[in-house]
């Protein structure tokens, strides 16, 4: 039994050394439509026409479907043909929740035109009691397949074993 452990034990080293700096995983109650209403509250709000973006500062919040991220600052970029919204680029202790998963970063970058969120900064990833912890994340959220690359580290909850 103690041979079992430690070759469990050594098996883990090896699957989260540095040497392995990326992991798939899937966000799968991730349920995002990027042309579904997005509904975004702050403190402040700065618009510049001349370059077709606006400044959402202070306890900003965007809701869209089941993804709500906040974040200290958010920057709105739009499509210059359609005026639409075509990303938004968040910063300062920027959090990310859906219905089972929460991740949190320092900066979040969500292009509404691909479909995709990339969270870097020591991002950490909660799913139930496991969490995982890399330098970058990039989610599809449209297929909720998610990619952490970056020092990836984790902890694995399995109950009384």
């Amino acid at each position: 039994m103690t041979f079992l452990k430690t070759a469990l034990f050594c098996a883990t080293l090896v699957v989260t050394s540095p040497a392995l700096a990326q992991t798939n995983i899937n966000l799968g109650a991730v349920n995002a439509d990027p042309s579904a209403p997005l509904e975004i509250t702050a403190d402040n709000l700065s618009i510049d026409q001349a370059s077709g973006s606006a400044v959402f500062q202070g306890n900003v919040v965007m809701g869209q479907g089941d993804l709500r991220l906040s974040a200290d600052r958010v920057l709105v970029i739009y499509n210059d043909a359609s005026g639409d919204i075509s990303q938004l680029s968040a910063s300062g202790g920027v959090t990310f929740v859906t219905q089972t998963e929460a991740a949190e970063a320092s900066t979040a970058e969500y292009d509404l035109d691909a479909g995709t969120l990339v969270m870097a900064g020591d991002v950490l990833l909660t799913q139930g009691a496991s969490a995982i912890a890399s330098d970058r994340m990039r989610v599809d959220l449209t297929s909720g397949a998610a990619q952490m690359e970056g020092r990836v580290r984790t902890i694995f909850n399995q109950g009384e074993n």
